[in-house]
């Protein structure tokens, strides 16, 4: 199986650009659609795209088997259902969002009757910045790709996408449910953004930095965070998100009551099983 030749980034931030650089240097033809003329001026100038435009034209879109959408989960909604009969008969669309269950209703319900697929993925991969101007195909390197099938997708369509995943330099290509991939998710990322911003703006001292150590550096280095985005899928994803804390704070209250109790054995215990399962995480 292989890739089609000709690939088209809807959307050219962080991850759009990521993609572009990833995919341009394996020699795929990779155009994009921006909503800043100076994006695509800035991709092309850089040699991560070979085409672009600002203008979502049929004749343009309907060139490309394979469309990636690098949008917030609200935006790609909205342009689905503005242009998704421009998309090209047999075109395989993916994306790039971190909440599924949120989307895929609105999503399989826009394109039902047109001849495209839609198999859904998440690449695990992000920095502290945004814009075209910071992405980069090293963001890929360690991480991990998620593709998250529905019954409606052909087997050759979805591992059509997990070979995106590989060809982009991901680090492990998995399988999961909306359901279990949105579980998941906001455990291991949005609890994880949850606890940076609440360790940032929990203790009011504008020289904390002055104080800190590479502990507190590392636990708070996602904590220069993109409010707009971050937000939407904390709601997007409110259940899960609200079961995580509380399994979070339940581990907190146990840590805290052993410390109160001088039960050393207990916060020992904690230690030692956290130690055991950060193993897993090296090499």
């Amino acid at each position: 199986m292989q890739l089609p030749k000709q690939i088209l980034i809807v959307g050219l931030g962080l991850l759009g650009g990521s993609y572009a650089e990833a995919l341009t240097a394996k020699g795929y033809e990779v155009s994009a659609i921006a909503h800043r003329q100076s994006s695509i001026d800035y991709a092309t100038k850089k040699g991560l795209i070979k085409s672009g435009t600002t203008e979502v034209d049929k004749d343009f879109v309907s060139q490309f088997d394979l469309v990636v959408f690098a949008l917030y989960p609200h935006i790609l909604v909205e342009w689905l259902e503005q242009y998704h009969t421009y998309l090209k008969n047999g075109a395989i669309l993916t994306d790039v969002t971190g909440v599924k269950r949120a989307i895929i209703p609105s999503v399989k319900e826009i394109i039902k009757d047109d001849p495209v697929e839609f198999v859904f993925a998440h690449p695990m991969a992000g920095r502290e910045v945004y814009g075209v101007e910071n992405a980069t195909s090293e963001i890929f390197k360690k991480a991990n790709f998620i593709v998250t099938p529905t019954p409606d997708n052909k087997e050759d369509s979805v591992q059509m996408i997990e070979l995106l995943g590989n060809e982009i330099g991901s680090h492990h290509v998995a399988r999961l449910t909306p359901e279990m991939h949105d579980e998941m998710i906001g455990y291991v990322s949005q609890l994880t953004h949850v606890i940076a911003v609440s360790l940032m703006t929990a203790k009011d001292c504008d020289s904390l930095y002055e104080y800190t150590g590479n502990s507190f550096r590392d636990l708070t280095r996602i904590a220069d965070i993109n409010e707009n985005m971050w937000s939407e899928l904390f709601l997007d994803n409110k259940d899960e998100l609200l079961a995580q804390i509380d399994l979070f704070m339940g581990e907190m209250a146990k840590m805290r009551e052993a410390l109160d109790k001088g039960d050393v054995e207990t916060m020992k215990e904690m230690m030692r099983l956290s130690s055991e399962r950060r193993k897993k995480f090296r090499g």
